[in-house]
């Protein structure tokens, strides 16, 4: 006499297939949204300017620098410490933009991580 099988397994056909399916489509359409959002922070631009505007440093969402400003008004090569004064706000300028954009980066990536924490067993995202 043969057995029937239950409907219950792990197979694509039943329920479970269904659900793995439904997932699938979820994480192709974050895939894609989160392609779509990278692509986006190239776009973005964040500004910092210091000394009172003497260095104005702009760089994208991927940081990567897009221009540098230095007000003429600034040099002065009669100064021995110009130099170093204007090499000080340079570096200044360049910590706050990058650290900027990689803030500007988290806050919108952020959002797929949690999304995909959802769909996954509790404690697999660590």
């Amino acid at each position: 006499m043969a057995r029937k099988r239950s409907g219950r397994g792990g197979g694509f056909g039943g329920p479970q297939g269904m659900n793995q399916n439904a997932i699938m489509k979820q994480v192709q359409k974050m895939q894609e949204d989160m392609a779509a959002a990278q692509e986006a922070l190239a776009d973005e631009k964040i500004e910092v300017s210091v000394g009172g505007g003497a260095v104005t440093v702009v760089v994208n969402g991927h940081s990567e620098v897009q221009s540098i400003a230095i007000d003429p008004d600034v040099i002065d090569p009669e100064d021995e410490e110009w130099t170093t004064d204007l090499q000080d706000l340079l570096i200044a300028a360049m910590n706050q933009a990058l650290t900027q954009s990689k803030e500007l980066s988290e806050e919108r990536m952020s959002g797929f991580t949690g999304g995909l924490e959802s769909m996954l067993p509790p404690g697999l995202m660590g």
